[in-house]
């Protein structure tokens, strides 16, 4: 009988698990697409761009080494762009968008970023010093070695971003997101860190002399080696500073201070009687017990057949949308490549081959216009037809300037 019971409930879950797979919404090809290839974009390597006016969009430029001091690059597409060694001092930045784009070694000093979104962005030894990036973006960042000095980040993103060897020295870090983010090394003298959340960060070996940790939250964050002398940790949350150095001041009552040894609890008799057999307990299920199985069972089978046929037209729905969302994001980005590649041979001073580029102009034209008359995933195809028939010409003009020595 107990054989019989596990079946039935094998099959029951079986049921209502086949049931909630059906019903799941089509939201997988919602997933973000990856950048393009750094540097692919528009060639402006070296290029002094302050009396410029830039285009919205820079995905993938070759900035390296360009001078942008002053620049207003509000809300600027710099997605995946290379700006190695450029000077954006005193540039404007505020909500622009930086993911997954190349920094090394650029200069952000008393720059505006606020709300800039810099995801998986690489700013190894980038100088920020004095620089506004409150609400920042820098999830899964690289900020080794970074500069940061008497930077303001408050309530900026550093989830799980690495700033080994960074220079914090006097920032401003108040409701900082830097869960699980490595500070190993780290010079955060008289950072304010106020209400930061730092659960399980690693500040191994870090200067955090006179650093303030007001009720922020340390939940299994690492302070081995840390230099804590004369930090302050005000009503600041699970605070365990083992292996840690120094005096720290206003530690709370429950805090483990530097050196002190936490008491371990005794084992004890864990045992349970869980799941162990009662004197009088019925060894089988009783038969009212079987009967709602069954009912169960069969109520699961008739919400999988109705859930077949009642989601296979919605399913039809949210794939279109899926689709035309997607073919939106391609039409929209040739339209980007086109305004870029504009924009690199007016500030070059050259012109393409006239016939390819009215023949990108003219793709482009013909993929809004298959975009607007789509009924269906079939009808999309067009559009898709006349992005790949523009890139071609694109691609045509982009050579025959790289031939004539137009770009760089």
């Amino acid at each position: 009988m107990s054989r019989s019971l596990s079946r039935l409930l094998s099959l029951v879950l079986l049921a209502f698990v086949s049931l909630a797979f059906l019903t799941l919404p089509a939201t997988a090809a919602h997933a973000a697409s990856a950048p393009c290839k750094p540097g692919s974009g528009v060639k402006l390597r070296g290029k002094d761009l302050t009396s410029a006016t830039l285009p919205y969009s820079m995905r993938c430029a070759d900035l390296t080494g360009a001078k942008l001091d002053g620049v207003d690059l509000t809300a600027k597409d710099l997605t995946g762009a290379v700006l190695r060694k450029a000077s954006l001092k005193e540039a404007d930045l505020g909500q622009a968008r930086l993911d997954y784009a190349d920094l090394r070694g650029a200069d952000f000093s008393d720059a505006d970023l606020g709300q800039m979104q810099a995801k998986q962005a690489n700013l190894r030894g980038a100088i920020l010093a004095d620089a506004d990036a409150v609400q920042a973006e820098f999830p899964h960042s690289d900020l080794t070695g970074a500069v940061l000095t008497r930077a303001v980040l408050t309530q900026a993103n550093l989830t799980d971003a690495k700033l080994v060897d960074a220079d914090l020295k006097d920032a401003t870090l108040g409701q900082i997101k830097g869960r699980t983010a490595d500070f190993t090394r780290a010079k955060l003298g008289e950072a304010k860190l106020g209400q930061a959340h730092l659960e399980h960060a690693v500040l191994r070996d870090a200067d955090l002399s006179e650093a303030e940790f007001t009720q922020a939250d340390l939940d299994g964050a690492d302070f081995h080696g840390a230099n804590v002398d004369k930090a302050s940790f005000i009503q600041a949350d699970d605070v365990d500073l083992t292996g840690a150095t120094g005096t720290p001041k206003d530690l709370p009552d429950d805090a483990v201070a530097p050196g002190a040894v936490a008491e371990e609890e005794p084992a004890g008799d864990r045992t349970t009687t869980w799941g162990q057999d009662l004197p009088g307990r019925p060894k089988g299920p009783s038969p009212a017990l079987v009967l709602v199985i069954v009912s169960g069972l069969g109520l699961s089978l008739t919400l999988i057949l109705w859930g077949v046929a009642h989601r296979r037209r919605e399913r039809f729905v949210a794939e279109m949308a899926v689709a035309r969302h997607a073919a939106e994001e391609d039409v929209t980005r040739f339209g980007e490549e086109i305004d870029a590649l504009d924009f690199e041979m007016k500030i070059n001073q050259v012109s393409g081959p006239a016939h390819e580029w009215r023949a990108a102009l003219d793709a482009y034209e013909a993929a809004k216009q298959a975009l607007h008359v789509a009924q269906t995933p079939y009808d999309l195809q067009a559009a898709a037809v006349a992005v790949g028939r523009g890139r071609q010409a694109l691609h045509v003009v982009r050579s025959r300037l790289s031939a004539t020595g137009g770009t760089h």
